[in-house]
């Protein structure tokens, strides 16, 4: 019997757990919870703003630093081909020296390493086997052997053009070197070859000099990817780049998925057209990243502070009001058995107001009644206020309109002509919208399938983005006439909008052709004081309205000032 007893009282025990869980979940929760709700749903939503907007920032950045890396690979790209071309045209210089073409070969190389000293650079003479003849690196009259570059001095010989070599290991400067190559042609007479030869370090320099900051480095590489100076090891010269440089012909930016580190990169590739040498900006994406993943921590750790501090709040608020409630819980009961109740001067007015009349009631019961009478007909006079207002909300917000049906349709309309004259903002930027394609927008919702009813012609204008927002609202209203009671409404109607610009004002000319003009309004509509009031009080427009027997003709005068956007500058300029 003990223990059918046991597992009977076992399933009671649950039930009444389960119902002090479903009491605790569904019943009153204390003023401390609410006011944390409010505070989260005050901080939550700032916070995801913020996190859009961080995202947006970031994106934009991102593609600044691309720019500007593209942009610095061009530029390293052309200092590289500035470099090769001056050593080419020293060589021209050089070849037209006397004692070349009479072969006195010892007074030609004391005139080119006199000329080249300092410069780095170091003259070559080739025969036409690639047997060196003098080289300015060593005493002439030193033993010389065949060129460590072969395939250059064959290439310039067959082409009879100008050779840039790649990077090899010159066995006289026991160092990475690059050639440029130039034939030396006379007639009977044996081939010849000048090399200017160069350390491949010293192309380092045009690196350095350019280089941005933030993570990024700088790579040049010869035709067959191997690295002939770098900003970020110099133990990497002579050796093949360690990113994959396929697809290099235009500059382009693209993400690498791994390399031999599991490491992600960005890496910008400039082609040079006249050595067909390589310059690569590239970076870890992670130094890319780590001012947006840095905001990001600290918007993160501020959300947690924040939250903290508003969970403190709460609490503290929420002890502040939570005990004088109770201590008048307290004083209703006492109140209920007929017990004396003092009134208590608490911090908040409302409690104390409360405290005041149960001290009261507690008197005389009769007094109480009454109280409770006057309090409930005070919640009533100001429930009725609170009434009174909300209708007067309601009636100024449909003033302007014949109903409030009618006010939503207008105003639902209104925003979502502004909103797609924000879509051209957007699309615009900082250099404006363009007059036709805000006239274009705004009217296309109206306009009939018949194009030819439709006729918007002038030159190309630009607007700032203020004139745009404040032109595009103004079209709208007009096009919303069109459709209701102009152009738009018949089948035959036509519209025709053109502007041109003369002197210091732009002329904008709205004309509605109609078979016969059905009716002129008696008064001024809310649509034309709006017109009014955005394009003359914002933009100074002088506005004329016309009724013609067959159609409206409204001429807008702007001054060019009030709508011509502000000059950037340039990314190259900064």
């Amino acid at each position: 019997m003990g223990d059918v007893d046991t597992g009977a009282s076992r399933p009671d025990a649950e039930i009444r757990f389960g119902q002090k869980l479903h009491a605790r979940l569904t019943g009153p929760k204390p003023i401390g919870f609410y006011l944390f709700l409010l505070i989260v749903v005050t901080i939550v939503p700032a916070l995801a703003i913020s996190a859009v907007l961080l995202q947006r920032n970031d994106e934009a950045q991102r593609e600044i630093v691309e720019t500007l890396a593209e942009a610095m690979a061009g530029s390293i790209a052309e200092a590289v081909d500035r470099e090769l071309a001056g050593m080419e045209t020293t060589l021209r210089v050089l070849s037209t020296t006397r004692s070349l073409t009479s072969g006195n070969l010892q007074d030609f190389y004391d005139r080119g390493k006199a000329a080249l000293s300092g410069t780095g650079s170091y003259l070559i003479v080739l025969d036409e086997n690639f047997r060196q003849l003098i080289n300015t690196r060593v005493p002439f009259g030193s033993p010389l052997g065949v060129t460590g570059d072969p395939e250059s001095a064959q290439r310039a010989l067959n082409t009879r053009a100008p050779a840039i070599s790649g990077v090899f290991f010159g066995r006289t400067s026991q160092n990475w070197v690059f050639n440029v190559v130039l034939p030396f042609l006379r007639e009977n007479q044996p081939p010849r070859l000048l090399v200017l030869t160069r350390d491949a370090d010293s192309m380092a320099d045009a690196l350095s000099q350019e280089m941005l900051r933030g993570g990024w480095n700088a790579s040049l590489l010869d035709r067959n990817g191997i690295v002939i100076a770098s900003s970020f090891m110099s133990s990497s010269v002579g050796k093949p780049f360690f990113l994959d440089i396929s697809g290099s012909g235009a500059p382009q930016t693209a993400r690498l998925a791994e390399d031999m580190n599991s490491e992600s990169y960005l890496r910008i590739i400039r082609e040079s057209r006249y050595s067909g040498w390589k310059v690569v900006v590239w970076a870890p994406t992670a130094a890319v990243e780590e001012p947006t993943r840095r905001a990001l921590r600290f918007l993160f750790g501020g959300s947690l502070v924040i939250i903290a501090i508003g969970t403190l709040a709460a609490w503290l608020i929420g002890r502040q009001i939570a005990g004088p409630v109770r201590r008048l819980a307290y004083d209703a009961r006492r109140l209920g058995a007929g017990q004396p109740v003092d009134a208590v001067r608490y911090p908040i007015a409302e409690v104390a107001t409360v405290s005041a009349a149960l001290s009261e009631a507690s008197t005389d019961r009769k007094t109480a009644e009454n109280e409770i009478r006057l309090l409930m007909r005070e919640v009533a006079h100001r429930a009725k206020n609170q009434l009174t207002v909300v209708s007067s909300m309601a009636k100024q917000t449909a003033r302007s309109s014949r109903s409030l049906p009618a006010f939503l349709d207008s105003f639902q309309k209104r925003l979502y002509g502004l909103a797609r004259s924000t879509d051209l903002l957007i699309a615009g930027g900082a250099t404006g919208v363009e007059l036709r394609e805000l006239l274009m927008a705004q009217i296309e919702p109206f306009r009939p399938e018949d194009l030819k009813r439709l006729d918007i012609s002038g030159p190309p204008f630009r607007l700032s983005n203020q004139a745009a927002q404040t032109i595009g609202l103004a079209v709208h209203e007009l096009a919303t006439n069109a459709a209701k009671y102009g152009a738009f409404a018949s089948r035959t109607g036509r519209l025709s909008v053109d502007w041109a610009v003369e002197g210091e004002t732009l002329v904008l000319t709205w004309r509605e052709h109609l078979a016969l003009l059905r009716r002129r309004p008696a008064k001024r509509g809310f649509g034309t004081e709006i017109i009014e009031r955005m394009l003359g009080g914002t933009l100074d427009a002088e506005i004329s309205r016309t009724f013609h027997r067959d159609g409206l003709e409204c001429v807008f005068r702007i001054p060019l000032k009030r709508l011509v956007p502000e000059r950037t500058h340039s990314l190259a300029s900064v």
